[in-house]
């Protein structure tokens, strides 16, 4: 959980209480990251799966480079947004937001939670847009950062999560073969609007983790539960 210290456990309650509102369109609650993927071949068939036998891979493989996902989940609606790059830099970045902004026309502010890269900020939006349309696109969003070491609270990782089980896990040898799948996969969980149940709460948080909290101010021990 990484060092658990007061700017910490701001960073926390602030998305906590985030995750808490309940949903309006006009101010959107999005979770976003960037995976990497590996882009792997066989150098062997496979021999296919039949009747009672599971697929089988050969151990020998080859590697063909990497490619990064992009992703965005409203976690109250079910919306899912994803682009496969080559790259992970500030420029895709950039063109990933522009997607997001297009999702949400009617937003007034779109509230994005996002962890503390270098590449996650408004800069890169002057660095690859006309000023205009830079000072544009970052007037739709609101960010939220999470605090350092705690990916577990952008729910952005539990569709990762899901899309590991689903196609990531298996050998997959080109970028394009990877963005077919996946964006297969999106296209039918987002028709299927499956939304995430988010259980953990301040006060759920204050409870479970007061040793941590009274350690950063002792007066936090009448949230302990009894």
């Amino acid at each position: 959980m990484g060092n658990m210290n007061s700017r910490f456990i701001a960073k926390m309650e602030q998305i906590l209480d985030l995750y808490a509102l309940p949903y309006n369109p006009r101010y959107p609650v999005i979770c976003f990251d960037e995976r990497p993927c590996f882009l792997i071949g066989d150098r062997i068939e496979p021999i296919a799966m039949q009747s009672g036998q599971v697929r089988k891979e050969h151990y020998a493989y080859e590697k063909n480079g990497s490619c990064t996902l992009f992703a965005a989940i409203e976690p109250l609606t079910g919306h899912r947004i994803a682009e496969v790059y080559t790259r992970r830099r500030k420029k895709e970045f950039s063109f990933f937001f522009q997607t997001i902004a297009a999702a949400y026309p009617k937003a007034k502010k779109i509230r994005l939670v996002l962890d503390n890269l270098n590449t996650h900020d408004i800069s890169a939006f002057y660095e690859n847009l006309p000023a205009d349309e830079a000072f544009a696109l970052a007037q739709r969003f609101e960010f939220y950062f999470t605090p350092k070491s705690a990916s577990w609270l952008n729910m952005i990782e539990i569709e990762f999560s899901a899309l590991a089980r689903l196609c990531l896990h298996r050998r997959i040898p080109t970028i394009e073969k990877l963005e077919s799948e996946v964006l297969a996969i999106i296209a039918d969980r987002r028709q299927k609007q499956i939304k995430i149940n988010w259980q953990f709460s301040i006060k759920r948080c204050r409870e479970k983790l007061n040793s941590r909290y009274s350690i950063v101010n002792e007066l936090n021990s009448k949230f302990k539960k009894k």
